[in-house]
């Protein structure tokens, strides 16, 4: 296992360098000169020379790279183009709100679709086998910008259950920011939750047909010990690629249900610095989220291990 996971590991960092290095230079080699935009119009040569040096664009291309990519591993992820701020500031205190926001979305769809899943595959064919099937079509098309309006305004201005815009920051009140996350991360969960009942439902069916199956029965076993003994562990092994695409997926796309729920996640920093042209940030976002999705992906190979025995030779 220790083997494994350094391979993993040398293989993550390998990804990690090539992606931060495109998008470096391909932002390096967007037209526009950033200390122009800063400078504005007015400023004399004199002056742009002097802030190109200041912000270390008279560099050549690898010496600015390889500075940005120490920097980075270090903790410092460059200064704004637009505020001079560092992006560690702009941004640190953002990416575990949107993190948080992936993860209870993700446990909401684990606490939806395992047991609908479970149940719609030992009741295949039943009434409520049916009924769940079309549900999950409908919820399927409902984008989560559109249920976040929807689910906001029934319980934000019909039922008044939820206050739309009176966020609750972690480090004034955990509960009150798991409150008022719950709303938006239900929105975000929705259209997963559908997803990954049906895959799991699909894939128990699958192994329901499986000769390791009928041995299990002959063998004495209940229905419910079949199915959750036998069953769902090896039916598990597909969904928990699903979960893991669709976390990631979470982290990276749910910049609308934050501008709809008013959540000061890394939505609005990373639409204004693309409005702005402020690429340092726009890098550590993009970085960041790569970073995360190969943290992702590690731990879903590393599940998939624990599940799958066959894999540990």
């Amino acid at each position: 296992m220790a083997t494994y996971f350094l391979k993993k590991a040398a293989a993550m960092l390998v990804t990690l360098f090539a992606v931060s290095l495109l998008v470096f230079v391909a932002f390096s080699l967007i037209p526009g000169d950033p200390a122009l935009r800063r400078l504005g119009t007015e400023g004399t040569p004199a002056q742009l020379q002097a802030l190109r040096e200041e912000m270390g664009l008279n560099a050549p291309l690898p010496e600015r790279y390889f500075r940005w990519a120490r920097g980075f591993l270090t903790g410092d992820m460059g200064t704004s183009y637009s505020n001079a701020y560092p992006v560690s500031e702009l941004i640190g205190g953002k990416i575990p709100v949107t993190v948080a926001l992936a993860l209870i979305a993700l446990v909401i769809t684990i606490l939806i679709s395992f047991p609908l899943g479970v149940y719609c595959a030992k009741y295949e064919g039943f009434l409520i086998d049916r009924i769940v099937l079309v549900l999950n079509q409908v919820v399927m098309s409902i984008p989560p910008f559109f249920s976040g309006v929807l689910l906001s305004a029934l319980f934000g201005k019909v039922l008044r259950w939820f206050t739309p815009g009176a966020y609750v920051h972690y480090t004034d009140s955990v509960t009150g920011f798991l409150g008022y996350m719950l709303l938006p991360a239900f929105c975000v969960a929705l259209p997963k939750a559908a997803m990954t009942t049906k895959l799991l439902r699909s894939s128990m069916l699958d192994e329901a047909s499986k000769d390791y199956t009928r041995t299990a029965y002959s063998r004495g076993n209940t229905v419910n010990r079949v199915m959750y003994a036998h069953l769902l562990r090896n039916a598990m092994i597909p969904v928990v690629t699903f979960l893991g695409m669709s976390l990631a997926d979470m982290v990276a796309g749910s910049i609308v249900v934050e501008t709809i729920f008013s959540i000061p996640g890394i939505s609005n920093t990373l639409i204004t610095s693309i409005s702005n042209r402020d690429y340092p940030v726009v890098q550590a976002v993009i970085v960041g989220v790569a970073m995360t999705v190969m943290i992702i992906n590690l731990a879903v190979d590393l599940i998939y291990r624990i599940l799958d025995p066959r894999l540990k030779a």
